[in-house]
């Protein structure tokens, strides 16, 4: 499946961003192979079972599938006209000023997670809940998830949206459609793809009773709406990629961009280790590695549509937060 038009691929290619990244991404799996030594130190009950082989190569295929799904949104998108994502950005100085703080403030509020979480007697918080997607040793507690999502839904939804929503249109913050019908058969199709996909990585909800999962799902599209989906659509597909599209001019580095951003908003972990210098390394590295790259397909889905709404509901809110987290959900809420 070929991502980009076949006119503007040899384009694609030959842009340094894209060559960057290669190299970078190569780098990142080299240093993390040699640190690692033929062992990854994570919390990840889920997949720790698995070869280390098979362990390393988990984030490039998920790259690969990434590009598929490009592809998939490349073909129901393309009739449709280009957004101008940079018109709804304020000009490039005011765009840099915006970016530099909220970027700022972004770090500042995951560090104060890391400070409230344990204030609470919790693990530190971050973007996730310690036990999203690969499980963990101890599930968090209820108080713990639903600390962890108002914390969350304060800091990088309510607050930022009381500042940028009297400036600035819902438009220019990618919250409304201009192509509603459109929108919506490309979020069932993405839903339902990346459910399949993930339900054959991680079929624990298949275990379920139908009475445990039809009381434990609406508890699991809540807890993650409000702790993760949210956050990561306002904070960075609502208000900082229409600012990277005008800094950049570039859709290619916009992507990769909203990628990186998406990553580090998620630096600390339920499953990483802090335990040694060598520990800590890996677990930030593997946190790019993990993260990248559907960072960057919530990029080109906002790009593609101009709608950041279409990326939270097709690929975050149901896969993974309800076909691949309810289980953990039931447990942490004791639903049976």
């Amino acid at each position: 499946m070929t991502v980009l038009p076949p006119a503007s691929n040899r384009r694609f290619l030959s842009r340094p961003s894209v060559w960057l990244g290669a190299a970078a991404w190569i780098a990142l799996n080299l240093a993390c192979l040699t640190l690692a030594n033929g062992y990854l130190p994570f919390d990840r009950p889920a997949v720790a079972g698995k070869p280390f082989a098979l362990q390393m190569a988990l984030p490039t295929l998920a790259l690969a599938q990434v590009f598929l799904m490009m592809g998939l949104v490349w073909l129901m998108t393309r009739k449709r006209a280009p957004v101008d994502m940079a018109a709804r950005s304020p000009d490039k100085a005011v765009a840099l000023s915006e970016t530099v703080a909220v970027l700022a403030y972004a770090m500042l509020g995951q560090a104060g997670g890391w400070l409230v979480g344990p204030a609470f007697g919790y693990r530190p918080f971050s973007f996730h809940i310690a036990g999203t997607l690969v499980g963990c040793t101890i599930p968090a507690s209820p108080g713990e998830a639903v600390v962890w999502a108002g914390y969350n839904v304060l800091v990088f939804v309510v607050a930022p949206l009381i500042w940028f929503l009297p400036r600035y249109k819902a438009i220019d913050l990618n919250l409304v459609s201009t192509d509603r019908w459109g929108d919506l058969r490309v979020i069932a199709v993405v839903a339902v793809v990346e459910s399949l996909v993930e339900m054959s990585a991680f079929p624990g909800v298949f275990a379920m009773t139908p009475r445990a999962f039809l009381l434990a799902a609406p508890v699991s599209f809540l807890i993650f709406f409000v702790g993760t989906v949210l956050p990561t659509m306002v904070l960075i597909y609502a208000i900082l990629l229409p600012r990277y599209r005008r800094l950049t001019g570039s859709f290619t580095a916009t992507v990769i961009l909203g990628g990186l951003t998406y990553a580090v908003m998620h630096l600390v972990e339920g499953w990483s280790n802090f335990s040694s210098w060598k520990d800590t390394a890996l677990s930030l590295m593997f946190v790019f590695l993990q993260y990248v790259p559907p960072g960057m397909f919530k990029s080109y889905f906002t790009l593609r549509t101009g709608n950041a709404w279409a990326h939270a509901i097709g690929y975050h809110a149901i896969a993974p937060h309800i076909v691949v987290d309810t289980p953990m959900i039931a447990t942490v809420f004791n639903i049976h």
